[in-house]
């Protein structure tokens, strides 16, 4: 699908200049959490899993959805969130700049056959939990989130900041 309507929409107004988006990671895995459903990205050649921007009032699951349809050609449900946290910022190749807060689900497989159908993706493929092939840093915490025991969401902080607001002046 490439980049959203309503980004370039903004991109008319903004230029290069850095955008807060909202995204979504989507780790698929089937009923039995032994498998993992990955996209190859056609503009780098890497494995992940299926990743797209939130449109303006959408529901995050509902863009987990639908983002699973557009470039795997699959059907999944929500099931939990795995994290929260910021990603970027990025500089794309145009000279665009983002920054995304990203909400990362575990999805369980309903039904498709996977292939690449939005031209974002150059293969997807089942891989064994066991197998799976390099992913960066975030992606592979990500997965291993969705594959192990429910756990409350995960998120990053800083210390300092829950220091000091520990103590909130009175009204």
């Amino acid at each position: 699908m490439g980049t959203p309507g309503f980004v370039l929409e903004l991109r008319k107004h903004v230029g290069h200049a850095p955008l807060w988006l909202s995204g979504i990671t989507a780790v698929i895995t089937n009923e039995e959490k032994d498998r993992v459903l990955l996209v190859r990205r056609a503009d780098n050649g890497q494995w992940t899993p299926v990743t797209g921007i939130i449109d303006p009032g959408e529901e995050p699951a509902n863009a987990a959805m639908r983002e699973a349809i557009e470039e795997a050609n699959v059907r999944c449900e929500p099931t939990r969130i795995l994290s929260i946290g910021t990603v970027g910022p990025i500089t794309y190749p145009n000279g665009d700049v983002s920054s995304y807060l990203d909400i990362a689900l575990h999805m369980r497989f309903v039904s498709g056959e996977p292939a690449p159908a939005d031209g974002e993706n150059s293969e997807v493929r089942w891989f064994a939990t066991d197998d799976l092939p390099e992913m960066n840093d975030r992606f592979k915490r990500t997965v291993a989130l969705a594959l192990g025991p429910q756990r409350p969401t995960l998120f990053d902080f800083d210390p300092q900041i829950a220091e000091e607001t520990a103590e909130v002046p009175s009204v």
